[in-house]
């Protein structure tokens, strides 16, 4: 992971990343609500909700070179997340554009859109 992270990344990129589990180098976050994580929700992914990303931040976000891969449901509160990260030290804090709409859109039919 370069310093040059993109901000934003595509859907099938993180199902590529996704397709090497042995090679995981990176954190799947949720950050809707538990009613939404409800509905659906991507595999391994660990749920933090936006509405409680500034208590949280400090004990689930600790190693700085993280990968941190971040979705909504359509990528703007994970967007927010991102940012907020990278202004908290997590430089390789990545939101999935679109969010887990466009991955139900593009990668797996399977997941429920809402």
């Amino acid at each position: 992971m370069t310093s040059e992270t993109p901000l934003e990344i595509d859907p099938t990129d993180v199902s590529n990343l996704l397709q090497r589990p042995g090679e995981r180098t990176f954190r799947l976050i949720d950050c809707r609500e538990e009613s939404e994580w409800q509905i659906c929700h991507l595999p391994d992914a660990q749920l933090v909700p936006l509405s409680r990303f500034g208590e949280m931040v400090p004990q689930v976000f600790t190693d700085t070179q993280e990968h941190v891969i971040i979705y909504c449901h359509h990528g703007m509160r994970s967007l927010r997340a991102a940012q907020f990260l990278r202004h908290h030290g997590i430089a390789h804090a990545q939101s999935m554009s679109g969010g887990i709409d466009a991955w139900s859109d593009l990668i797996d039919p399977a997941t429920p859109r809402y």
